[in-house]
């Protein structure tokens, strides 16, 4: 059995899975382009939500957002393309628009966005701590991804932004609003901690066993390998858990 075949058939019969597809040849940066793909929005509930910074999603019960970002590692960013594709699994990534890894597999990511199965949303440019920075350079930080984001995908991933280290004050805060990212997203777990030295394979498994829960945001990165080789273990605790990975836009209904 191939790893595609695997990794679909782990996530068939999960609530998080979606219809299968056809994947077409020819790629950028070495990943199949999917044209004209069309992944239905799930028929969940939609939440209001105000200005403020979630670490939890208001609901329903049962989703859980796995938030992805940074993406300095193209064959990274390269391999969570493709386990998007063979699960039918929904993503939000949050972009750090420096890294060449976003133009490298634009033609590949592009059909997913548009499709809604993956959401791009704001992590700055080249990912500083916002809170050391002046206003005009935060705005930088946040306008040069946006037009990164609009020119490459046709998006801009407005209100949603995330500050590197989720370090925020109310100048960054106040900044990012003026901007119209009125929403920062913080987490409710994450599955890597590098201050701790737990990023290794073994770790991100019993991570994910810990902070894969009911409406939360988790955190990961697309900056080096180790979470590639347990996409299948990943699989496996969504569908234990009955949990049902979504976007933010599948279940935030924004009133800004």
């Amino acid at each position: 059995m191939d790893r595609r075949h695997f990794l679909t058939m782990l996530a068939a019969g999960t609530a998080a899975a979606l219809g299968g597809v056809a994947i077409g040849e020819g790629a950028a940066g070495g990943v199949p382009i999917l044209p004209g793909v069309d992944v239905p929005l799930p028929p969940l509930p939609m939440n209001p939500i105000g200005p403020q910074t979630l670490k939890w999603l208001p609901g329903p019960d049962g989703a859980m957002a796995l938030t992805v970002d940074d993406g300095r590692d193209a064959g990274v960013v390269a391999s969570w393309i493709q386990f998007a594709r063979d699960t039918g699994l929904r993503f939000t990534f949050f972009v750090t628009a420096s890294y060449p890894s976003w133009s490298i597999h634009r033609d590949a990511l592009r059909p997913l966005v548009d499709s809604g199965q993956i959401q791009l949303a704001n992590h700055t440019w080249d990912h500083p701590d916002l809170v050391k920075l002046p206003a005009g350079a935060i705005a930088d930080q946040l306008n040069r991804t946006s037009d990164f984001l609009r020119n490459n995908y046709g998006v801009d991933g407005r209100p949603y932004y995330r500050a590197p280290y989720g370090n925020q004050n109310p100048l960054v805060d106040q900044v990012a609003s003026d901007l119209g990212y009125k929403i920062a997203l913080n987490w409710s777990g994450q599955l890597e901690e590098y201050p701790q030295n737990r990023f290794d394979e073994k770790a991100i498994v019993e991570l994910a066993r810990t902070h894969f829960k009911n409406r939360g945001i988790v955190l990961c990165h697309a900056n080096a390998p180790a979470i590639t080789h347990v996409y299948g273990q990943l699989v496996d605790i969504i569908k234990e858990r009955s949990l049902r990975l979504v976007t933010l836009n599948d279940v935030l209904l924004p009133l800004v």
